[in-house]
């Protein structure tokens, strides 16, 4: 958390917010936080930076520079959003700052597991993901395919994000619920119908959650800090004893790969 739909929203709205602005400062609080390169050489990099574009790869959020790429990736409570230039809020949890032409780019990180890279070009960092669950190489020949390698639940083969990038708890347990799946099935086992529904459910649910701006249970926020809206269409993921929205049976956790898996024990067996 935050997963695709989550990241996807944000670059919506730093679309709209940051690009064509130029970097004019650069405030690191906590120096961890910048995963390469140095932190001064972070700072002295950006400084006079124009923001071209913003796009997303899997989980990591990428702003395009005059010269080279900036990535973020928010990990567990990372949030990363605009606001006026005058001051900020969440001192206490922020951890690098960018003064904007007429904004300021925060990211803040209770947890501090977020990371920002300063690269020259974003494939360096990126170049292990596999393919985007919503683009047209994602199809369910190709899903068979990668998870007929598999021997571990498909639960953990989907969050493997060298064969499907951005996928996480949340979306995994929505899909596998979706497709009637259970999360400790072989990944191995699926058959060729199977995977066309797992593929096909794979793509609604994120689909669904990025028109709802998200999920957020705790941390979450969009790029202007907003709280998203999905929650309440979950049919699983977080309802632990609640009824199955289609059989009325309790819905049950169990671990799968140290992941708590959320599931209904009659719809997915």
């Amino acid at each position: 958390m935050p997963e695709l739909p989550e990241v996807e929203t944000v670059v919506r709205d730093l679309r709209q917010t940051v690009v064509g602005q130029t970097i004019t400062g650069v405030h690191i609080y906590w120096e961890r936080s910048i995963a390469t390169p140095t932190a001064g050489e972070f700072r002295a990099e950006l400084l006079g930076q124009r923001i071209e574009g913003a796009s997303r790869r899997g989980k990591f959020i990428i702003l395009h520079l005059t010269s080279g790429d900036l990535l973020i990736h928010l990990r567990m409570t990372g949030r990363l959003y605009v606001a006026a230039r005058e001051g900020h809020t969440d001192q206490q949890h922020l951890r690098v700052a960018l003064d904007l032409s007429d904004s300021r780019l925060l990211f803040v990180d209770m947890r501090k597991f977020g990371r920002l890279y300063r690269v020259p070009d974003a494939a360096t960092v990126l170049r292990s993901l596999g393919v985007e669950p919503l683009d047209a190489e994602f199809t369910p020949e190709y899903l068979r395919r990668v998870l007929s390698r598999r021997r571990s639940p498909i639960k953990a083969a989907l969050l493997d994000q060298r064969l499907v990038a951005g996928i996480g708890n949340i979306y995994a347990d929505e899909a596998l619920y979706s497709a009637r799946l259970a999360p400790d099935r072989p990944a191995s086992s699926l058959t060729a119908g199977e995977a066309e529904a797992l593929q096909r459910a794979i793509q609604h649910e994120l689909e669904r959650a990025i028109q709802d701006r998200g999920t957020t249970f705790s941390d979450y926020r969009d790029g202007r800090g907003r709280a998203g809206e999905h929650r309440r269409h979950l049919h699983v993921y977080g309802r632990i004893g609640q009824p199955c929205r289609r059989c009325g049976a309790p819905i049950e956790r169990m671990r799968i790969a140290g992941r708590g898996s959320y599931h209904c024990p009659c719809c997915q067996k």
